[in-house]
């Protein structure tokens, strides 16, 4: 009972924080027109986008010959979603089912925090972390993604059965959650999950294949990207702009691209970066000698973070995952990465001054937009370098504390015989 009152507090405090904050976003969802806003880049993408795809999937055809079209075919199940609610608008429809999956990530953060030993810091995290993205999360499917990597790590404590099932689900829908089973515990849990995740997967895709044609059409548009503006490698070359170099932006993708001189080796550059990063987790993996429970949501956070910064792209709806990843960090007490889940919520700030708010000045690559992007990527570098840290200093045995020998004797001579002697 009296565990019960001291939650209640914070648990009604983070439900009204909840509902403040949501009812900003859908505000600013509405008013997104204004130019501050973005102009209504930012929704457009959902009723123009979004939509059109719907009307293919509806079909029974994944988008071929599509060159927008970069995700895996779990995606056509959450773009398909929106048509299950009659009377709305596939706009309104979506933003609701976003809001409804963002209620859930919160309970879900909100019951791991009230357990013993742990912290309701993960959901007040992703609560009031969620909104300093704008109305952005409500015009992206990436919140219902990171709700299945959420659920994935923190069902995985109990049941790392349904962990590798989630996992599984959250990397058909988009890849990356696939990363969030490299903290699996070793042994039977890592046999388990694995395994689970891989027999979902493969049962996924084959269901997809029944009912719908070409759902690997993504990989064709995948492997044809470039070097998006606001990665690092699209800030370094924004900068040498500003030193002679002559390429331009462009529209390709679905995003903004630098096409030019050199793009090709910049890009490269980002696949081997990502490969080694790949490679440090690999080793971290098989050197690690200790584990807690906040292993695994160090670990996920850490590749996740890894992964995004040496990645050719670095679109705005990245900082949703880190945020959600970040939270789930934050409802163990026995985390390392609290200070990098500040740099992500910093980083989150700065990536909505880059986009929606600036974001002329970016493609335009004036010394403000470089700055910003700078700004927002030296920050988010620096959370994955100090994750990755932590991680690996986390997974090292505690030392073992030795006296020496002469301090030994000295003590020991201090001591009267008979503490000294054995009978």
């Amino acid at each position: 009972m009296n565990r019960l009152r001291v939650t209640s507090g914070p648990v009604l405090a983070l439900a009204a924080l909840w509902l403040a904050t949501r009812a900003l976003m859908l505000w600013l969802t509405v008013h997104s027109g204004a130019r501050l806003l973005g102009g209504g880049a930012v929704t457009r993408e959902v009723w123009r986008l979004y939509f059109r795809w719907y009307g293919l999937l509806a079909d029974g055809s994944f988008p071929a010959h599509d060159t927008l079209w970069q995700y895996p075919p779990g995606a056509g199940a959450v773009l398909l979603a929106p048509g299950l609610l009659p009377g709305l608008t596939y706009f309104q429809a979506f933003v609701l089912l976003t809001l409804a999956v963002d209620a859930l990530t919160t309970a879900a953060l909100v019951r791991a925090g009230t357990r013993p030993g742990r912290s309701l810091l993960g959901a007040a995290a992703w609560t009031g972390g969620l909104p300093l993205l704008l109305h952005l999360p409500l015009a992206r499917y990436d919140v219902q993604v990171t709700a299945l990597a959420v659920l994935s790590l923190l069902a995985s404590a109990r049941s790392p059965r349904a962990g590798g099932v989630l996992g599984a689900l959250g990397a058909l829908v988009k890849g990356w959650p696939a990363l969030v089973l490299l903290g699996t515990p070793r042994g039977r849990p890592t046999r388990t999950a694995w395994a689970s995740a891989v027999w979902t997967g493969v049962a996924g895709l084959a269901l997809l294949a029944v009912f719908f044609t070409h759902p690997l059409s993504f990989l064709r548009e995948q492997g044809g990207r470039g070097v998006q503006l606001e990665s690092l490698g699209g800030t370094a070359l924004n900068l040498a702009r500003h030193a002679g170099w002559p390429g331009r932006v462009r529209y390709r993708y679905g995003a903004m691209e630098l096409v030019g001189p050199h793009v090709h080796a910049v890009a490269t550059a980002s696949l081997a970066l990502t490969a080694l990063s790949f490679g440090l987790l690999v080793l971290w993996r098989v050197r690690a000698r200790r584990w807690t429970g906040a292993t695994p949501f160090d670990a996920a956070l850490s590749a996740v973070l890894l992964f995004t910064v040496t990645s050719r792209v670095i679109s705005p709806q990245y900082l949703i995952w880190l945020i959600g990843l970040a939270a789930v960090c934050l409802t163990s007490r026995q985390t390392g990465q609290r200070p990098v889940a500040v740099l992500v919520l910093a980083a989150s700030a700065l990536s909505t001054v880059v986009y929606p708010m600036c974001y002329r000045e970016v493609i335009d690559g004036s010394w403000a937009g470089c700055l910003l992007m700078l700004a927002r990527n030296g920050v988010l570098t620096a959370a994955a370098v100090l994750s990755f840290v932590r991680l690996w200093r986390g997974a090292r045995p505690p030392a073992r504390t030795t006296v020496p020998a002469t301090q030994s004797r000295t003590g020991a001579d201090r001591l009267p015989d008979h503490a000294l002697s054995v009978s």
